[in-house]
């Protein structure tokens, strides 16, 4: 069997993550220390505790969830005395899960990926006036649709396509008008539901242009080696293990579309039956078999699901 790690990306956070991780296994207690120490401060006590509304905050919940994808990649190869590549053929992560994913495959130093996630977050945060941008869901839509209607909706400003999700999901991104003209349009169209989205910025679009100037700078600095399994990205949709190209499309990733449907569909065509979702949630998990039926997918991010899947591998 072949098999992919996922590691999912903003809005799956949720207060009380990663817990039971860390109380159950030293290794992943390790991970919450040395993340806390990266930062500053106590980002783990934020993580277990709450509140909630101070976690969802981009600066904090994107270092806040790579910490627990993390601490359940070093959970698991504790409890198996194997790496991730030894149980897996590739990793990829959704969006900001990128860097979890290349953080478990020890191409990026721990450390360094909380400090990059949260210089990530504020400046993306930081990119467009509060209010001036926005991001919009719609369902039950192909790529070529979204294609039309996103041109349609952007007049003069920005509409841009921030994610394919796949199962007919995807999120556009861009000026306040234009987004909110492209659910109008998307709804003359008959797409089945078109939705605003209650984020604080509009992400993966040009609008994020300033930051991914400051990306560009963080990542120029920090040592970035090849990952131990080849790493799926979201950019270019294929694997990648060279660290000067993975270190551009980590850029090109702050302005560019998530492309996850392509990005699995390309793991399914190289054998890959089964997605492993290692972290907070099970979002990922859920779009395997919308994306692909070849695909089977299943969350671990609790101890009893790491020591059941553990079993598995015999």
């Amino acid at each position: 069997m072949k098999r992919a790690f996922v590691f999912p990306g903003q809005g799956s956070q949720a207060v009380g993550m990663g817990k039971e991780l860390a109380e159950a296994y030293p290794v992943a207690r390790e991970v919450f220390d040395m993340v806390d120490e990266a930062l500053g401060e106590k980002l783990s006590a934020l993580i277990f505790d709450g509140p909630l509304e101070t976690l969802t905050l981009t600066e904090n919940a994107q270092p806040a969830l790579m910490a627990v994808s993390v601490a359940a990649a070093r959970a698991l190869e504790s409890v198996t005395g194997k790496q991730l590549a030894e149980m897996g053929h590739f990793v990829a992560g959704h969006s900001l899960g990128e860097y979890s994913a290349l953080a478990a495959s020890r191409a990026l130093e721990l450390e360094d990926a909380a400090r990059l996630l949260r210089l990530r977050g504020r400046s993306m945060q930081q990119a467009v006036p509060v209010g001036a941008g926005a991001m919009c869901a719609m369902l039950g839509v192909e790529i070529e649709l979204a294609r039309e209607i996103a041109s349609e909706a952007a007049e003069d400003q920005v509409c841009d396509i921030a994610n394919d999700n796949g199962g007919g999901q995807i999120v556009l991104s861009g000026d306040k008008e234009a987004v909110e003209r492209a659910v109008a349009i998307a709804t003359a169209k008959g797409v089945k539901r078109s939705i605003m989205l209650p984020v604080s910025a509009p992400f993966h679009c040009t609008l994020m242009a300033p930051a991914a100037d400051v990306m560009g700078q963080a990542l120029a600095e920090i040592s970035l080696q090849k990952p131990s399994i080849p790493v799926i990205a979201n950019v270019s949709a294929q694997a990648e293990t060279d660290p000067a190209n993975l270190r551009q499309l980590l850029v090109q990733q702050v302005t560019g579309m998530v492309r996850w449907r392509e990005s699995m569909t390309y793991a399914a065509d190289q054998g890959v039956t089964q997605l492993v979702e290692l972290g907070a949630g099970k979002v990922l998990t859920g779009l395997a078999k919308r994306i692909d039926p070849r695909l089977e997918g299943t969350a671990i991010g609790a101890p009893a699901a790491i020591e059941a899947f553990a079993a598995t591998l015999g």
